[in-house]
């Protein structure tokens, strides 16, 4: 999927675990068969390649996932967005060519295409149209969080008391360690990704990051995020990083980059209002911000 899966299970012996292991990595890639841009055949490319034309019938599980992102959408104000795919990657390509942003009126037009309002849902027949030509969704904001939860789901169903399913830093975790203590996790430091600056003692939760130490590019000396915001076109600044705590590692990887865009006010507010789910926010100036029932280390 385009990240790194480490998988952790509790087993009496190698034996025991590491089948399981395999049937979980089994797991993830299937859902990645399904929702991956880089196969003609995906779901996901087949949606794009009709777009404007016809709506595509999908699988039950992509058409609950698109439902569900639809729901973040609306809840974000489409801060989160799956025709995000529609966004010019030449344009927005945070290498070291880029030396200068766009005028504001160019870099709007590069987004008109991100708008999950014309995203239709047919559950009758369980199909997905884009409206508009030049469209396109993915699920790079949502996808790898979703298979977290459905190989954690699965060796929950085989029998694994406790564990951890790690996407690249975005992980779910169930049970306790074996010595029956929680399980630790680590917050990157932004300024620092190979550090910790915090710890988090966690059980049946998941945790995702989004950070402005992943891609970007310095212009006249500001540092400027991959992430953009596709109602001005241009790159989100004043947030370092923003960690979701919550027990669904999809929701948490789906609430990341949208709290960043929203900014620290707006975000710290969505999450108070939510049930079960909290954030870690570090702004431009190493300020930490929690929402009302974070206690780290």
């Amino acid at each position: 999927m385009g990240n790194r899966f480490v998988i952790t299970v509790t087993a009496e012996n190698s034996d025991e675990g590491e089948p399981l292991i395999d049937e979980a990595v089994g797991e993830i890639q299937r859902i990645e068969s399904l929702l991956t841009t880089f196969s003609e055949n995906s779901q996901t490319n087949q949606i794009n390649k009709n777009v404007g034309i016809k709506a595509v019938k999908v699988e039950l599980e992509v058409f609950e996932l698109i439902e569900r992102a639809q729901r973040i959408s609306e809840l974000t104000d489409g801060a989160f967005d799956l025709s995000y795919g529609s966004l010019d990657k030449k344009f927005w390509n945070f290498d070291k060519l880029m030396t200068e942003l766009p005028d504001p009126e160019t870099a709007k037009a590069k987004v008109r295409l991100i708008n999950f309002k014309n995203i239709v849902l047919d559950k009758s027949i369980c199909s997905v149209f884009l409206k508009e030509k030049g469209m396109r969704i993915g699920f790079g904001g949502i996808g790898k969080g979703y298979a977290a939860d459905r190989a954690a789901n699965l060796l929950k169903s085989k029998g694994v008391k406790s564990g951890i399913v790690n996407a690249s830093g975005d992980l779910i975790t169930w049970g306790n360690q074996p010595n029956g203590e929680p399980w630790t996790i680590s917050l990157a430091h932004p300024d620092l990704p190979t550090k910790a600056f915090s710890k988090l003692n966690i059980s049946n939760l998941a945790v995702a990051t989004s950070g402005n130490y992943e891609k970007f590019v310095v212009i006249d000396g500001k540092k400027y995020s991959h992430t953009i915001n596709p109602k001005t076109g241009y790159p989100v600044s004043g947030i370092k990083s923003v960690s979701i705590i919550c027990p669904i590692a999809e929701l948490a990887d789906a609430l990341a980059t949208p709290v960043t865009i929203m900014g620290v006010e707006a975000g710290i507010n969505l999450i108070n209002q939510l049930n079960s789910v909290e954030c870690v926010i570090i702004d431009d100036n190493n300020y930490v911000y929690k929402s009302n029932n974070v206690k780290i280390d």
